[in-house]
């Protein structure tokens, strides 16, 4: 078990046997913290405990729901993406389009030509990967930014300052002060998709809550946001980096 501290929490690798599956989790311990609770997200599964939670405890509620825990951690392995090798010739998404990355002598920063990214030949694999997650960050905060200032103005409100995040389960979220943040893997998504979370993000400058009245919000930007939303939420996987 490998463990790390953290300002008084405390995050180890650990591994169960359900129904004759092995699982593997992440254990991760906060004083904060007053219930135990089970998590999927794009690094597998979690399990937030008390600090002094004991591991009866926690084995016991991942029993009591193997048969989720094994469908969604199931679910996790099939849609996660391949390991990148991060070498001409592989493939990233930017707005749901593939572009093939393409190794050039002195191409400096990554370009965009055509259906083709161009990456500076001297840079080895993680330069490269460094390099192109600069890049697609750089287009995400353009991109975020003209849409959620282009609803705002639809709705006839104050542009809002935008930012980029990197959570691991969030899209987007709204500050009551008129900040949004925007998830930079987004970038890689059909626009659709996109359209929907900046629509959904600036909705809430409006009404901060999911009331009936926020839905017909967002339904005044984006006619079809349900559907929109059930497809990010059912295919975004195909699209994302690991």
């Amino acid at each position: 078990m490998r463990a790390e501290r953290t300002a008084g929490a405390l995050s180890a690798e650990q591994a169960i046997d359900l129904a004759g599956n092995r699982i593997a989790y992440r254990l991760n311990r906060s004083p904060r913290r007053r219930t135990i609770a089970l998590l999927i997200d794009d690094r597998g599964l979690r399990v937030a405990a008390p600090l002094r939670a004991p591991q009866r405890a926690i084995d016991d509620l991942l029993r009591e729901h193997a048969a989720w825990v094994i469908r969604k951690v199931g679910d996790w392995e099939r849609k996660r993406p391949a390991p990148r090798l991060w070498v001409a010739g592989e493939q990233i998404m930017l707005q749901g389009t593939p572009l093939t990355l393409e190794a050039r002598s002195g191409a400096g920063r990554p370009q965009l030509e055509g259906d083709r990214l161009l990456v500076d030949a001297a840079l080895d694999a993680p330069s490269i990967e460094s390099a192109v997650h600069h890049w697609l960050k750089q287009r995400a905060l353009a991109h975020f930014t003209a849409r959620c200032h282009a609803y705002s103005a639809q709705l006839g409100l104050p542009a809002p300052a935008v930012r980029l995040s990197s959570a691991r389960t969030r899209w987007g979220s709204c500050h009551a002060g008129g900040r949004i943040r925007m998830n930079w893997r987004l970038i890689q998504v059909p626009q659709a998709w996109i359209d929907y979370v900046a629509a959904h993000e600036v909705a809430h400058l409006r009404q901060m809550n999911h009331s009936p009245a926020f839905w017909e919000t967002v339904a005044l930007l984006v006619s079809d946001h349900a559907a929109r939303r059930a497809a990010l939420r059912r295919e975004a996987h195909r699209y994302l980096l690991p």
